[in-house]
């Protein structure tokens, strides 16, 4: 359902403008508006927001892509090539709480919208930069692209199975995360500003949103000097914990401690492995991981995966089916946890969104209205803003905004 009513989330009241497009910089504008702030999303003339545009898939002539990371937004085109479309993006940053933007480093500071001009209009502005590799540094005028930052941060030398050829995780990890890490400290340069009134800039990137998920791969390299191989999906650090195949599939298995490895043994009908020298520790298992997951997909071939689930879940020992997205969209827990939400599009329809994976006990958020038309608020914006009709009607004939036909 759609719901236009004033936003009870955390953050309502917070006023936000995303100048971001496609991936990195919209996630970090949807959690923000998910959680009640006001996303007004300022898209470029002509065409908007570069993920309108992707060919596929799409609903009724509207953007999968587009619809899933810009709901709960409101959407103003301006042309910042344009005086009067800088002197708009200029007003709407007088009374503005965030600006966050993930264009390449100077471009912005050309068109006279930069950090240093809007500070001077806004001291109590926060703006945060999502970009390919941060401000400073020797790759800061690079641009950004989650492939190029998954390999440059290490992430696709550790992703696949031994041996192959240098994988990108499935998911744009970099992107996501970066707007995830944008969003923290978007909120946490405003609980700065709650105690000192100041605003500040807020910086991250997609090469360190890569970097900082090779954690544990990183805790390797630093302790041995070896720089970590691909496992497939087993772990760098406890066994046996990966996929092992059934009769009709796959389930991963956790095994992550000793207590859990015994259990699962013994359930298989592998009692006899626990006392094998080769497996008696968790190092000794590490050191003969591949033999061990043999060992133990030829027991866990001989039951289909539902009933090994059904018998590990008895047991207490952490299991789980390996979902493809229609069996995790339709997963029981997922529904119950409100993550499948379903909105009217004006033009796309009944449509269905991921939702909010945060949860508050006093201050809820959520899914509210659909992604917005290009354009579609840019006349309801700037009359909040003082503008006129007739001012209005002259920046548009001046190709300075855009309203939704």
């Amino acid at each position: 359902m759609n719901d236009d009513r004033p936003r009870n989330g955390p953050l309502a009241g917070v006023k936000v403008l995303e100048l971001a497009q496609i991936m990195a910089g919209p996630t970090c504008g949807n959690l923000l508006a998910d959680m009640g702030a006001d996303v007004i999303k300022v898209e470029k003339i002509p065409g908007g927001d570069d993920s309108r545009r992707y060919a596929e898939p799409q609903v009724n002539g509207e953007s999968a892509a587009f619809m899933m990371l810009n709901r709960n937004k409101r959407s103003i085109a301006i042309n910042l090539k344009t005086d009067g479309g800088r002197n708009v993006l200029k007003r709407l940053v007088t009374d503005a709480d965030v600006l966050f933007e993930n264009y390449r480093k100077g471009a912005l500071d050309k068109l006279g919208v930069g950090y240093d001009a809007m500070k001077a209009i806004n001291p109590a502005l926060i703006w945060c930069s999502i970009s390919g590799y941060g401000l400073t540094g020797p790759y800061a005028d690079k641009g950004g692209f989650d492939l190029i930052a998954q390999g440059v941060s290490g992430i696709m030398s550790i992703t696949g199975e031994p041996g192959g050829a240098p994988i990108k995780a499935g998911p744009p990890l970099t992107d996501i995360n970066a707007g995830i890490l944008g969003a923290l400290g978007i909120v946490s340069a405003y609980v700065h500003r709650l105690k000192t009134g100041q605003g500040q800039l807020v910086d991250t990137s997609l090469m360190e949103a890569g970097i900082q998920q090779t954690y544990w791969q990183s805790a390797i390299y630093f302790a041995t000097g070896i720089s970590p191989a691909p496992t497939g999906s087993a772990h760098v650090l406890a066994a046996p914990y990966q996929a092992f195949p059934t009769s009709d599939g796959w389930i991963n298995i956790g095994g992550a401690n000793q207590a859990n490895w015994e259990r699962i043994a013994t359930l298989v009908g592998a009692a006899e492995l626990i006392t094998d020298p080769r497996f008696v520790t968790n190092s000794e298992r590490m050191r003969n991981r591949e033999e061990l997951a043999r060992l133990l997909g030829e027991h866990l071939r001989t039951r289909s995966t539902a009933e090994w689930l059904a018998a590990l879940d008895a047991a207490g020992i952490p299991a789980g089916p390996i979902n493809d997205i229609g069996a995790m969209a339709a997963d029981p827990q997922t529904l119950a946890r409100e993550m499948v939400v379903e909105l009217d599009h004006p033009r796309a329809g009944r449509t269905r969104t991921i939702g909010l994976p945060i949860k508050f006990s006093e201050t809820p958020g959520g899914v509210r209205r659909p992604a917005p038309m290009l354009g579609q608020h840019t006349r309801e914006v700037l009359l909040q803003h003082g503008f006129s009709d007739k001012e209005i009607e002259l920046l548009v004939s001046e190709n300075a905004i855009q309203l939704c036909a």
